[in-house]
């Protein structure tokens, strides 16, 4: 068995030296971040920052399946790649019209059933899968085959959004993922999925040299929804769904107040929040700086995750 601390420390060190290599020739194509110009003053100044970044993760994907030859991380390193694979198209699609609308929601979307659809088959023909959701102990709750994959498959793929919806100020998502890939490191007793997290804690550690602010890079939703679609079959695959409130908060808090902002926009005409994603709302009406917002949803993400796992373990009782 390969040793996880060593090509972890290759990981972080190959995504550390080549991240910077990636950017100049981003910048050199001119594959750049546009901006939409209703984001803050702050956001508009990021113009021209190269996007895409997040390319650099493949090199975790590979060093992973490389040297940890197992079905579960060719699985996982898959359905990275295959979110990243949507993420690309659409950072590929904004970059190079400099249209930041990029690919439409509902190209996405379909893409995301897809590939959702079709790696939730492969873990049901390799038994990976279980329709069976534990609660605690000997508490459970057996769900139908056919409702389990509907549930699954839309959780899966809102939560590889709400994610993707966390990407929005330098550093947040890397610092606010690493905890919870952790999570799932901790919790696990299966020594792929130890070695698939344990490598892309080292890949967000690697690319937050370069992604802290003020970024020199952007991962966009190549990064961001390879990240979400692996978290999202990580918490199916070690059946924690009954944690995802707690584990995915920062997540879902992200994704509900773009929900919750245009549904009251649209039934009363003004705003609950100064602007969402929720980010944005604590810089524009308390003047938190991005470092101040990315420390305090950090902190929010490593006591979430601290907590799930202290659940799974027996330590913690939430019933």
């Amino acid at each position: 068995m390969p040793n996880l601390v060593l090509i972890s420390i290759l990981a972080f060190v190959l995504v550390a030296l080549l991240t910077p290599f990636l950017i100049q020739l981003l910048k050199h194509l001119g594959l750049t971040q546009p901006i939409r110009k209703e984001l803050p003053p702050g956001i508009q100044a990021k113009i021209g920052t190269p996007l895409m970044t997040g390319l650099v993760f493949m090199i975790g994907v590979g060093i992973a399946s490389w040297f940890y030859r197992d079905p579960l991380v060719y699985f996982l390193s898959i359905a990275f790649l295959l979110f990243g694979f949507i993420g690309f198209i659409d950072d590929f699609w904004k970059a190079s019209r400099q249209d930041p609308g990029g690919v439409s929601g509902r190209t996405k979307l379909v893409l995301q059933f897809l590939f959702t659809g079709a790696l939730l088959y492969y873990l049901h023909v390799q038994s990976y899968l279980s329709t069976t959701v534990p609660i605690y102990k000997h508490l459970s709750l057996d769900l139908s085959p056919w409702l389990f994959f509907l549930l699954a498959a839309l959780f899966i793929v809102g939560s590889a959004n709400a994610i993707n919806f966390t990407d929005g100020l330098d550093g947040l998502l890397s610092v606010v993922a690493i905890p919870t890939y952790f999570f799932f490191f901790l919790i696990s007793e299966r020594g792929a999925v130890q070695a698939f997290c344990l490598v892309m804690i080292a890949c967000l550690a690697g690319f937050l040299l370069y992604n802290a602010f003020p970024a020199k890079g952007f991962m966009g939703d190549t990064g961001s929804l390879a990240i979400g679609g692996s978290l999202a079959f990580l918490a199916i695959l070690e059946q924690v769904e009954i944690l995802i409130p707690l584990l995915f908060i920062i997540y879902f808090a992200e994704q509900l107040s773009v929900i919750i902002q245009v549904a009251y926009y649209k039934l009363t005409s003004s705003r609950i929040f100064r602007m969402s994603p929720i980010h944005y709302h604590y810089g524009l009406k308390y003047g938190w700086s991005e470092n101040k917002i990315v420390l305090i949803f950090g902190i929010v993400s490593w006591v979430a995750a601290l907590l799930s796992a202290a659940y799974v373990k027996g330590i913690l009782s939430l019933v």
